[in-house]
């Protein structure tokens, strides 16, 4: 579908695998696909790949020149406050990227902050390690209640939830102190809450908190 959509001015295809806010994967002989036969560049922005079980794209970028993978530090590392993603692709698209870009792009703060976090990195998939259990442990919690028609499987930090009327069961958590996304207006995710996986105690709040509801 996505290749016959594509027109003779497209230059570019974007995918966001996993995906947001479906937290799914696409399969991978379908983008292979896309990447060997589309003839513009293919970017694969993996800013949830730290939760996913499936392997980076960046271990395929020697095998295509016009794949470009992105990934952030804002999700698993927790550093969204320094606004920082990075960019990995072949030697010609990156001396490319470094003629257009700005010459200080990222200040010595941040740098610093990146490289703190990257250096310490065991620390942070020991937490995911602890996130993708608490998602299973969730979504199990989920999928018991009466008003929740399908946790859908997720490769990244939140849930996607099919419910009977998101809007009212946005409304009844928001009362109840509980923040989620009401999803209803994204194609094909009518009736679609997103829940953000949280700490094994907001987990149980949150669940004992649904079982309330009428």
């Amino acid at each position: 579908n996505i290749l016959g959509a594509v027109k003779p001015n497209t230059k570019l295809l974007l995918l966001c695998s996993p995906n947001n806010p479906t937290a799914n994967s696409f399969d991978f002989d379908l983008v292979e696909k896309l990447i060997k036969q589309f003839q513009g560049i293919v970017v694969i922005d993996e800013a949830y790949i730290d939760f996913s079980e499936e392997e980076s794209w960046c271990s395929k970028l020697s095998n295509y020149r016009n794949l470009i993978v992105t990934q952030t530090l804002s999700k698993a590392y927790g550093l969204a406050g320094i606004r920082l993603g990075m960019c990995f692709a072949s030697p010609n698209i990156v001396a490319l990227l470094n003629r257009i870009k700005p010459p200080y792009n990222i200040n010595s703060l941040t740098q610093s902050k990146a490289l703190e976090a990257l250096t310490e990195s065991s620390n942070v998939k020991e937490q995911v390690a602890v996130l993708i259990r608490e998602r299973e442990t969730l979504s199990k919690g989920l999928i018991e209640l009466d008003f929740i028609q399908k946790v859908y499987p997720s490769q990244a930090n939140f849930l996607l939830v099919k419910v009977d009327d998101a809007l009212v069961r946005y409304k009844q958590l928001v009362d109840g102190g509980i923040v989620v996304r009401n999803r209803s207006r994204e194609v094909g995710c009518e009736n679609c809450l997103r829940i953000t996986v949280g700490t094994p105690e907001e987990n149980e709040m949150l669940l004992k908190t649904l079982k309330t509801l009428p």
